[in-house]
């Protein structure tokens, strides 16, 4: 499905409002004067303040399902807006889904 590409910097939460921060690799394809989030960089979440019964059990990271299927960043398929994927805990328990909320509106991919 097409949709905006996502990048560094851009707006994104898990699904209990802790927001996630991209760690990328890339610094030759800019949007925005940002790098382009691909499969490949890591998503770590931070301020998850999800909760298993009195035992905290927040998002730490997001795993990337659904990609983009034709646009490659340096070999990588990117990630869109409207990109699937799923947050995850400490312990790889799955946990919701992520919720990119913005992104540059410029360049779309599919």
């Amino acid at each position: 499905m097409p949709g905006p590409l996502f990048h560094v910097g851009a707006s994104a939460n898990c699904s209990h409002a802790g927001v996630i921060s991209t760690i990328s690799a890339n610094a030759r394809v800019l949007v925005s004067g940002m790098p382009v989030a691909t499969l490949a960089d890591t998503y770590l979440v931070a301020g998850c303040p999800f909760v298993i019964g009195p035992t905290p059990h927040p998002c730490v990271r997001v795993q990337w399902l659904v990609p983009a299927t034709r646009v490659l960043v340096n070999g990588q398929p990117a990630i869109l807006q409207t990109s699937t994927g799923i947050c995850l805990g400490a312990d790889q328990a799955p946990q919701g889904s992520p919720i990119i909320v913005t992104t540059q509106p410029r360049v779309i991919g599919t």
